[in-house]
Order: C-alpha cells, then sequence, then structure tokens
C-alpha cells in the first residue's frame, strides 16, 4: 500500500485502500462542487478518474473553486484538476475531458469500466442525460444538488431525491425523471432555503435568471460530503460500523 495512504488505511482498512486503488470514478463537473469531489477522492486513494468539464478558470471561481488561482486563469479547469491529482498522487491515471456533456456529445465519453459517477453540473438537461446514462448501464451515480445562493454549510443531506424538499433543482430533477420513468437518484441537498443574490449589475449566464452568489464553505462541503459517500459506497463501508474493516 502507498504510505501516502496509510493514515486513511487506520480507519478504512487495507481492504478499502487496496479497493480505491482499483476502482474509476468519473466526475462531472470540476467547479466549486466537482473539484473538492476530485480532491477527497485523490487523497483517498482514488486510482482512477475521468474528469470531464468544458469550462476555463475565472477571476469569478478564486473564491470557492480548488482548480481557480490568479496563475490558471485562462486554462482549462479539467487540466489544472489534473495536474493537481497527479501532484497528490503520481501513480492515479486521470482522464480528461475538456467538453460538455449532453446527450449529443455523450458518446464521445466511455464509460463502461466506471465504478461511479458524481455529478456535479450545472445545467438540468445535462444533469438528466448524465443520470439516465448510469441507469440505463446500472452504474451508481451521486448528484449535486443547488448549493448557489446558500450560506449554512451544515445544511446539506444525503438522501434520494423522493425526500428532498425546499431545494428548486431538486424539484425540477424530481419532476423530469419521473417523467423518465426514475424514481429514484442519490442526492446530496440542501435544507436551506436559496437567498437572492444582491443584483450587482453582472450579465446572467445563458440560460439563467440571474448570477447565483456563491461562498468558500458551501459548495466544498456538498462536494467533500459527494467523496464520502462514493468511498463509503466503494468499500462497503457503513459510517456507522465501529473499527476498520481489512
Amino acid at each position: 500500500m502507498n504510505e501516502i495512504f496509510s493514515r486513511s488505511a487506520r480507519l478504512l482498512g487495507s481492504g478499502s485502500i487496496e479497493k480505491l486503488e482499483q476502482s474509476t470514478v468519473a466526475v462531472f463537473g470540476v467547479g466549486g462542487v466537482g473539484s473538492y469531489v476530485c480532491e477527497a477522492l485523490a487523497r483517498a486513494g482514488m486510482g482512477r478518474f475521468v474528469i470531464v468539464d468544458n469550462d476555463v478558470v475565472s477571476p469569478t471561481n478564486i473564491n470557492r473553486q480548488l482548480v481557480a488561482l490568479h496563475s490558471t486563469i485562462g486554462m482549462r479547469k479539467v487540466e489544472v484538476m489534473r495536474a493537481r491529482i497527479l501532484d497528490i498522487n503520481p501513480e492515479a491515471q486521470v482522464v480528461a475531458y475538456p467538453m460538455f456533456y449532453t446527450a449529443e456529445t455523450a458518446g464521445e465519453i466511455a464509460l463502461d469500466e466506471v465504478d461511479y459517477i458524481v455529478d456535479a453540473i450545472d445545467t438540468v438537461s445535462a444533469k438528466l442525460a448524465l443520470v439516465e446514462r448510469a441507469v440505463r448501464q446500472n452504474t451508481p451515480i451521486i448528484s449535486a444538488m443547488g448549493a448557489g445562493n446558500k450560506l449554512d454549510p451544515l445544511g446539506f443531506v444525503v438522501s434520494d431525491i423522493s425526500r428532498t424538499e425546499g431545494c428548486p433543482l431538486a424539484r425540477v430533477m424530481r419532476r423530469e425523471l419521473r417523467a423518465r420513468g426514475i424514481a429514484h437518484l442519490k442526492v446530496v441537498w440542501s435544507r436551506e432555503e436559496p437567498r437572492v443574490p444582491i443584483d450587482d449589475g453582472e450579465t446572467p449566464p445563458e440560460g439563467r435568471r440571474q448570477v447565483p452568489g456563491s461562498l468558500p464553505f458551501v459548495p466544498s462541503v456538498a462536494g467533500l460530503v459527494i467523496a464520502s459517500e462514493v468511498v463509503y459506497d466503494l468499500t462497503g463501508i457503513c459510517k456507522s460500523t465501529k473499527g476498520a474493516k481489512q
């Protein structure tokens, strides 16, 4: 076992670390939520990553995204994230797709050997296309619901989407998934009602009515929660279990 994961092995057991080293996770979206998912999974010992994001780093990303620094402005987020993962664990394998995931582009990304899918995408249509694909090929998936316009990092909950309440994104996703015959989806969502951001005159991105506000300590927590669920699901460890699983 790689020495850098020895502290994790004290809690998870060496068998779980070996399981993670042999596993592949696909992370769609490496922004405020997704970058922390990748970071935590890399430090946990995930062996192979498929990361997908079409965006480049902008100054407005610096307040909340691990990939965003003054030195990385203008660079593709997936390339920055790839370099960061390999700097954490040089033995990891990282396949980066600098593209926007849609139903039309889905065929460009091979997911047949992926053990777990993380949906940290912003747009509803892309999230729906990814969930449909995961269900079709029977690959475990967890989706991030809205983290923008929230203040409370302790408000996040892991549940089936059928149990969400007060989250506008979850409400839309639930309705659209039901229309597609999908009744269940594991999600991370916040019980906090979204705030109305202060209008500073910035033009909203295409498809949005407003520019959302976001803080360093909210989407990051959502990403870390998602990473923990991936680790526990892949290793079969229950969070309430006493002692390590060997």
